[in-house]
């Protein structure tokens, strides 16, 4: 298995609005998406738009978000994760598996915010850089 292009960097923030505000006043990433809740992920999410990739914001939607514990250690917020595109997210995650890696949660791909399937790589697993390898989309 081999990763693809570098979809998203996921980034914790304490506000979304105020972090979509900073990437359009100071870096001139005026193009975002509207801001979604997705409480099954405990996150609401907008995504901002770069020439070559996205950032996307996320905000803890409660205290059992794992946002929430990551903001608990870094307040202001913080890059969270690298997300990678894989063109079968069912034989990459049976790669990282065979190659002893940690999928976290119950191990089984599910729909993330972008609409296809998911899976977290445990931190552990990659120097300390939680990774998220997402079904190409359509």
């Amino acid at each position: 298995m081999k990763i693809g292009r570098l979809n998203h960097v996921g980034v914790a923030v304490p506000d979304i609005e105020a972090a979509k505000a900073t990437y359009a006043g100071l870096y001139g990433a005026d193009e975002a998406t509207q801001t979604k809740d997705f409480p099954h992920l405990g996150v609401r999410v907008a995504f901002v738009h770069l020439a070559n990739s996205e950032i996307e914001l996320l905000e803890p939607l409660g205290d059992d978000s794992p946002v929430h514990k990551f903001l608990e250690r870094n307040p202001r917020g913080g890059q969270h994760h690298l997300c990678f595109e894989v063109p079968d997210i069912v034989a990459a995650r049976d790669a990282m598996v065979a190659k002893g890696a940690t999928v976290l949660g119950t191990g089984e791909p599910y729909i993330g915010a972008h609409g296809v399937p998911v899976i977290f790589i445990h931190p552990k697993n990659s120097h300390g850089q939680l990774i998220e390898l997402m079904q190409e989309p359509a």
